[in-house]
């Protein structure tokens, strides 16, 4: 069976042979299993045999990138919506924002005409040459992008903008609809030259540690008419589509089912999303990706990721509606045998002849 058949099957709650798997290793996890037995000319994707290929669109107010400082430990940057980013080189985390082009309203309409469509924001050659090779091994492929409070926070600053949901919520509205119109012209956009799809993978991070960024209510305010406007144009070309969203997301699952979301990803343990617990309230109606806890993938007692594995998968997997994820990226605390036994897990438990 494909991964593109092994997906499209869960995806409609359905088993297959097994549970496709797929995930995210930091850069810096990488690096170390390179010096612990992955091969140089292998990359995580190829060895563990990930399943999902995406390509997207430039979605960005397209600034010229540039190297604004550059030491032994970190490098900052100005990002394409004129963002100043700081990020560390030896480690893998969070982008460090230190200052926004975007800080008003006079600011987003001096240069909210940067985010106008224009064809040159594909990059065509590209994209049909992932397709291809995509098509070839057999995987999902998706259209993948950006959108929602995720998309303006990395634009205009968290605080700014949770700030201005409440004070200035149309100029927030406008973002938020410019941003979510943006999504969906990269999508049929692309299908109109052709590209093929299997579904969509899109990110919004909209949950913190012990909750969402912002209440039930915001979100039906902001986020539910953008996310039920790029679910509806994706399935008016037949495609489901798997959000990204970390953090407790667990109060916004009944709007985003009712805006049409197909499956949700990564479920945060640590977070308090619980995939058993999630499985049971909404496994009728919404798919699951992810809920692996890379603490016990970490863990020196390898009982602890066995008992994760075997216990969650077990149970996710009827029925069909689970894949594979860790439940964020995998970082460089795991160990290259440490994750190799999280994959031979995964495949003993994920089968559905057991």
């Amino acid at each position: 069976m494909t991964s593109k058949e092994r997906i499209n099957l869960a995806l409609e709650h359905k088993e297959a042979d097994r549970i496709a798997i797929h995930d995210a290793p930091w850069a810096t996890t990488i690096r170390r299993w390179h010096n612990e037995g992955l091969p140089p000319d292998s990359n995580p994707a190829e060895f563990f045999d990930y399943e999902l290929v995406g390509v997207g669109a430039d979605l960005s107010m397209r600034i010229p990138t540039e190297t604004l400082e550059e030491t032994d430990t970190y490098i900052i940057t100005r990002g394409a919506d004129g963002q100043i980013i700081k990020n560390w080189k030896h480690q893998t985390s969070t982008p460090e924002y230190q200052d926004f082009m975007i800080k008003s309203r006079e600011d987003w309409e001096e240069h909210k005409h940067r985010l106008e469509w224009s064809p040159d924001r594909i990059n065509i050659e590209a994209v049909r040459k992932t397709e291809e090779e995509a098509r070839k091994k057999g995987k999902w492929f998706h259209f993948s992008g950006v959108f929602g409070y995720d998309r303006i926070q990395g634009m205009i600053g968290s605080e700014r903008l949770l700030m201005a949901m409440v004070e200035d919520p149309e100029w927030v509205q406008e973002i938020f609809d410019t941003c979510g119109q943006l999504l969906c012209t990269a999508l049929e956009e692309m299908i109109a030259l052709g590209i093929q799809f299997d579904g969509c993978f899109v990110y919004d991070d909209m949950g913190y540690r012990n909750a969402s960024l912002f209440s039930p209510a915001m979100f039906e305010k902001f986020e539910f008419p953008n996310h039920k406007r790029f679910y509806d144009c994706a399935k008016s070309f037949g495609l489901k589509t798997i959000l990204h969203s970390c953090g407790c997301v667990k109060g916004l699952i009944p709007g985003l089912i009712r805006a049409g979301l197909t499956c949700l990803q990564p479920l945060e343990v640590k977070a308090g999303m619980d995939l058993i617990e999630l499985k049971k309230q909404f496994g009728e109606v919404l798919c699951f990706m992810g809920g692996i806890d890379v603490r016990k993938m970490a863990d020196p007692n390898p009982a602890a990721i066995e008992e994760e594995i075997s216990s969650k998968i077990s149970f996710a997997k009827q029925g069909g509606g689970y894949i594979y994820h860790s439940d964020h990226s995998v970082p460089d605390n795991v160990s290259f045998e440490q994750y190799k036994r999280v994959i031979e897990l995964v495949h003993k438990f994920g089968r559905y002849d057991n």
